[in-house]
């Protein structure tokens, strides 16, 4: 109790009407405060007891009316909730402290310690502590009740790429990992052109939906489907779906533009290769290093397919390289001389370019390029294109070849195995969540896709990570430990680090590494040739150990998308 000195500024003493101690004067009630508290409960009509929902699948707490909050042992949050039950009767009284009692775990018991005050007569304030006991109901939220259910999805995401290979949906699988955007799915599934992504909320499909366009460039479409229909309250139950298409053109492509769009762009040569692919599409015009960006709304009011992809490189020789002095960028424009690779399809020399099968050619690679080096590139000189914008390019401007990047033939004949090793998705359909860890990706696993061409898409994927340093920045690269053969398919499996991710492409055995280059028809031979002095190793300081980084901010929630460039 507080007491006030009389006017005097001298303090009065009286008895307690009831025990006799001596209390001021000043005490309106005649009371001491142990005879005060016997008489007047400020507690009465506060619950000293209550029950607090919690779900077992997602381990959220139910924060009255509606939400369920992921909230840890005694945290501010999981405070906020248990007062909220005892929140009307609080309204009567000052609430002056809250804290948590320590409790056995298993005991399915939350204690408060909470402390209030309240006056009871005039210039008398009253304060109390009690105890509220919470009892923990386990059950299920209504999202978890959907997935045990099978009714799991409310809202899918349908992602498309209109190309003959995987690589693109390789790389977007190790974005989506790195930033956690997969954490709200309940299942993914492939389709032979893409990935579909199922939600229980029409929100969480959103947000992929938003993360997509941050990292490629795509044409989104939304539908909507009416399941049910409540006409007395006007309530309707919807399952939306959200079309995503990726543009066609992917990193190392061969575009030919039309010429009306070649002017609008800056005048650019209508004969370009796709240099990056991040949000937007950068297009580089080898011969004078002029580049252009192209974002997705200018590419789909009037799209255009690539000529040749990756699958269509010839390998060549460096017989000589002199650079010209144009720089831009970590390009260097340089005349070069080459000839084709043994093994690469010599044609007859009725090109134009004499017995010898020389070629001379300008190329962007001349900062890494040397004499003795591999190229890769795409040889127009007997190439037909059944393309408009092709063919109104004059000939005098088409290059009989256009070098793409540096490749590695000396060390790929070596078969060693990689230091470094991907996460991938493993949530599928078939598998269901509680095995989910198996180590099987959502990429080349579904849709009848041949098997064959996905494992040569995923070593030319891992190929552009090793070669690729801006690349391989925008992903998550783990040490390689000891790996476990997958029996029912053969791939080594590299442990698994939580529900719905797993490892692949690590330290591989020889065997492995051996098949790869057979799918890629390159010839094993006992390695008699050196290996190449600048192949771009990995370095330990690039690899993450274990699953400590994910990808995943402070607060648990998936980290904002980087304009990474895609495969």
């Amino acid at each position: 109790m507080e007491y006030e000195p009389d006017a005097a500024g001298l303090e009065s003493y009286i008895l307690c009407a009831d025990c006799g101690t001596v209390i001021s004067s000043a005490n309106g009630a005649g009371l001491c405060v142990g005879c005060l508290r016997n008489s007047v409960d400020i507690t009465e009509g506060i619950p000293k007891e209550a029950v607090i929902n919690f779900c077992r699948g997602c381990e959220r707490f139910l924060s009255p009316p509606t939400t369920w909050v992921a909230c840890q042992p005694e945290s501010r949050e999981l405070m906020a909730i248990c007062l909220k039950k005892i929140a009307k009767p609080l309204l009567k009284v000052r609430l002056i402290d809250a804290s948590f009692i320590w409790t056995e775990p298993h005991s399915r018991r939350i204690k408060l310690k909470v402390t209030i005050q309240k006056e009871v007569l005039a210039h008398t304030v009253l304060q109390q502590t009690f105890v509220l006991t919470l009892t923990v109901q386990t059950g299920q939220c209504p999202q978890c009740t959907r997935l045990a259910a099978k009714n799991t999805w409310k809202a899918s995401v349908q992602v498309r790429q209109k190309v003959t290979h995987k690589r693109t949906f390789l790389f977007l699988e190790q974005l989506i990992l790195k930033h956690n955007a997969h954490k709200d799915t309940t299942s993914i599934n492939e389709k032979r052109d893409g990935l579909d992504f199922f939600y229980t909320e029409r929100n969480m499909a959103i947000k992929m939906v938003e993360f997509l366009a941050g990292v490629v460039p795509v044409r989104v479409k939304g539908s909507e489907q009416l399941i049910s229909q409540d006409t007395h309250s006007g309530t309707a139950n919807y399952k939306f779906t959200y079309s995503v298409e990726i543009v066609p053109v992917c990193k190392d492509d061969l575009v030919a533009i039309p010429k009306s769009l070649a002017r609008s762009w800056g005048n650019i040569s209508p004969l370009t290769i796709c240099s990056r692919v991040g949000n937007s599409m950068h297009l580089l015009d080898p011969v004078t290093l002029q580049q252009t960006d192209v974002t997705a709304p200018v590419y789909w009011r009037q799209p255009f397919d690539p000529l040749a992809s990756v699958s269509d490189l010839t390998e060549f020789i460096v017989l000589d390289i002199e650079p010209v002095g144009v720089q831009r960028g970590k390009y260097v424009l340089a005349d070069a001389q080459i000839t084709r690779a043994h093994g690469s399809g010599h044609r007859a020399d009725d090109d134009g370019m004499g017995d010898d099968g020389i070629y001379t050619v300008r190329t962007h690679l001349g900062a890494i390029l040397q004499p003795g080096d591999t190229v890769l590139g795409y040889d127009l000189t007997h190439t037909n294109f059944n393309s408009e914008a092709f063919e109104a390019i004059e000939p005098e401007r088409i290059p009989h070849v256009i070098l793409v990047k540096k490749t590695y033939p000396n060390r790929r004949k070596k078969a060693k195995a990689r230091n470094w090793k991907l996460r991938s998705i493993a949530k599928e359909a078939e598998e269901g969540i509680e095995s989910a860890g198996t180590g099987r990706g959502a990429v080349g696993r579904r849709g009848g896709v041949d098997q064959k061409n996905v494992e040569r898409d995923y070593e030319l994927f891992l190929r552009d990570l090793e070669e690729d340093k801006e690349m391989r920045a925008a992903v998550n690269l783990y040490k390689a430990d000891a790996e476990v053969e997958d029996e029912d398919d053969g791939d080594v499996n590299m442990g698994a680090s939580a529900p719905g991710s797993g490892m692949r492409g690590g330290k591989r055995r020889a065997g492995a590494t051996k098949a790869a280059a057979a799918v890629m028809d390159v010839e094993e031979e006992d390695g008699d040739e050196e290996e190449e002095e600048d192949f771009p190793e990995i370095e330990l300081d690039e690899l993450l150990d274990g699953f400590e980084e994910m990808g995943i901010d402070d607060e648990g929630g998936a980290a904002e998308p980087t304009h990474s460039h895609v495969a």
